[in-house]
């Protein structure tokens, strides 16, 4: 089975509008949510509730005031519908409701705005921990979030580690990377020795090329380490336990393949090839890789 490194939620050319942390209750029970909308109307969100630290995604949209996220079932169907009447991205404060599918239970929702992710060069922040989507079954992650000023956009300065239910922190790892959309974390076996890791987005390059960190759990151990391995747009195939790269630049004119095998957390070389469009023939011929 191939799974890729990471899910770009949405094209790049649809403007993004901002990214919020909330903190407050659904019913009874304390939660936190995270919400990022985009210029078109659409809302990409999901909340934890604090006691069990598995994250809910709920997308929707943002029309009219009313914002409107959808809650769904393994199988895809819609279990839930949250509603948030009067919704302003500006409110420090928001109401709505948790309606389950059939509308036979409804909990009011109250939340505080904790902080947003705000962009211009004239801002400055710290360490503002973001609570991320995507966990192992033992650990979620909190992405560092710092601002300088002077740089438009925030990074990820770093990613701590917590151990679900009891909410422990586990580990703090310095990192420097691209702030991606609602959700840099994402979930593999990437040395493919049957232990979950994790990868952090690192950056976006000219085309679809991107690149990721990607940290290794120690077998036997809570504790996770960042590993060496380094390429472009990595995809991680577990049935043949080997890693394919693929770069491409000049507007697709230009492509280097290449696949790895892992030894000993190690990327090793196996094969190679680049390819490069050629005006004459009018297709693309076999090329030295640089």
């Amino acid at each position: 089975m191939k799974f890729p490194l990471f899910i770009l939620f949405l094209l790049f050319s649809i403007t993004s509008k901002g990214q919020s942390s909330y903190s407050g209750h659904l019913g009874k029970l304390p939660i936190t949510l995270v919400m990022y909308h985009y210029s078109d109307g659409v809302s990409l969100a999901y909340y934890v509730y604090n006691k069990y630290d598995n994250p809910i995604i709920i997308n929707g949209n943002l029309k009219n005031e009313e914002l409107k996220l959808l809650e769904k079932d393994k199988k895809g169907n819609t279990s839930a519908t949250l509603i948030f009447e009067n919704f302003k991205e500006s409110d420090t404060e928001v109401t709505g409701k948790w309606i389950n599918a059939d509308s036979t239970k409804t909990y009011q929702i109250l939340l505080k705005k904790d902080f947003d992710v705000s962009y211009g060069d004239d801002i400055e922040w710290k360490s503002r921990e973001l609570i991320q989507s995507n966990t192992t079954k033992k650990h979620y992650f909190k992405t560092i979030i710092t601002k300088e000023k002077g740089n438009f956009y925030a990074r990820v300065s770093g990613i701590k580690i917590f151990k679900k239910k009891t909410d422990k922190l586990i580990q703090t790892i310095e990192l420097d990377c691209q702030l991606f959309g609602i959700d840099n974390v994402s979930i593999g076996d990437y040395n493919f020795d049957g232990i979950e890791d994790f990868s952090v987005f690192e950056a976006s390059y000219a085309g679809p090329n991107t690149s990721s960190i990607y940290i290794l759990r120690t077998p036997n151990s809570n504790n996770y380490f960042k590993s060496s391995f380094s390429g472009t747009s990595l995809i991680f195939d577990n049935e043949s336990k080997l890693i394919h790269e693929h770069n491409q630049c000049c507007a697709g004119r230009i492509h280097m393949n290449a696949t790895y095998k892992v030894v000993n957390n190690e990327m090793v070389l196996i094969s190679q090839k680049c390819i490069e469009y050629n005006d004459d023939k009018e297709e693309f011929i076999d090329t030295k890789c640089q």
